[in-house]
């Protein structure tokens, strides 16, 4: 069984990955945060390379791809601080309307306007008491109780929240939860569709987290080798590459259950919920972990204003507390640990029989 990415999902991760690491400066996010941080020259980018049409159905005017797909781009989008809501339009509410699309005739219009880089989607989960990116959306997906309202932003009012990451710009919409014009899921269909965006938001957050967390690392292993203390590198002292190691230890366990998490929500959807918050799991520790040690490497001043470093740590300090924090996703992995029906064991990774089961059948 071949568990690796195929060479034109590498292709295509690498050829992002170079984009962004060559555009997304940290020079361009601190201008980002003027106004309501809309970089629109860097969003026409994104839109010509074909990153929010990504996960668009075909017939949609999209390019029929799933979360695997996408899975590795959300991760360089976290190593550079993308500033830009590409990863939760892309990757949350793009598949959210797919989903509802075939009942819809509002979802299925905004999926083309998506697919031709004429709106952006917001998207508002029950579990998140407020919207990233409202104030630059067209649409927002808010729910009202289970139902799923497809609302355009200029209908709601939106109120102004503080984030500690300037580059999240959250807000608290009003909007009138009456007008059967904005529903487009009831109440059994909204459940279903607010599930699975939960899913797929730890599966990207997780996503994002460890990219924070490998830019972090690199920023501070640079600095511990430029930085010299009594005539040497700070970087050859044992103790500073202990810490750098811990970090990409943690960093390396959170890839295989963020990749599988991916895989999950895309073609196994009953498993998706335990793989997504072992994902998000990992992933918080990883970035939390280098987070702290890297601005321990850097002596403190990492968290300060004219340190870029803040950027990343501030921007992972905000997502592991989004969709869902370290105690909601461990109650999930304790719910289903407890269930009787849960198959545990060597011989239940792959779904084999177990090994009773092939001595009855011989």
């Amino acid at each position: 069984m071949d568990f690796t990415f195929t060479e034109d999902q590498q292709l295509l991760a690498d050829s992002v990955a170079t984009f962004l690491h060559r555009e997304v400066t940290p020079e361009r996010i601190r201008a980002s945060w003027e106004g309501e941080g809309s970089d629109t020259r860097l969003w026409q980018q994104l839109v010509e390379l074909g990153l929010p049409a990504m996960l668009v159905p075909e017939e949609h005017g999209g390019l029929g791809m799933n979360e695997l797909d996408f899975i590795q781009i959300a991760q360089e989008c976290g190593r550079v601080a993308l500033a830009e809501p590409l990863v939760e339009m892309a990757m949350i509410a793009t598949p959210m309307l797919a989903q509802l699309a075939a009942g819809s005739q509002p979802c299925a219009r905004v999926l083309q306007q998506i697919a031709a880089g004429e709106a952006r989607v917001a998207i508002g989960h029950p579990l998140n008491p407020a919207v990233a990116d409202a104030g630059i959306a067209d649409w927002l997906l808010l729910a009202s109780g289970r139902e799923v309202h497809l609302v355009p932003s200029d209908a709601a009012t939106l109120i102004r929240q503080d984030s500690v990451d300037p580059s999240r710009r959250l807000y608290t919409p009003e909007w009138d939860r009456t007008a059967p014009t904005y529903r487009v899921a009831g109440e059994e269909a909204g459940a279903a569709a607010w599930c699975a965006a939960l899913n797929r938001g730890a599966v990207l957050n997780a996503a994002l987290l460890l990219g924070l967390a490998q830019g972090m690392v690199a920023q501070s292993v640079t600095y511990a080798g430029d930085r010299e203390q009594f005539g040497r590198p700070i970087g050859a002292n044992q103790a500073v590459k202990h810490h750098m190691a811990n970090c990409a230890v943690q960093a390396e366990f959170a890839r295989s259950p963020i990749y599988r998490a991916a895989y999950a929500v895309a073609q196994d959807p009953a498993r998706a919920h335990i793989a997504a918050s072992h994902a998000k799991l990992a992933a918080g520790e990883a970035a939390l972990l280098a987070a702290k040690n890297a601005i321990q490497v850097h002596g403190a001043m990492g968290y300060t204003w004219e340190c870029n470093l803040h950027i990343w740590a501030k921007r992972a300090w905000a997502l592991e507390k989004n969709w869902g924090d370290a105690g909601f996703h461990q109650e999930r992995l304790h719910a289903w640990l407890l269930e009787d029906t849960t198959d545990i064991g060597a011989e239940h990774t792959f779904d084999y029989p177990a090994p009773e089961a092939l001595d009855s059948a011989a």
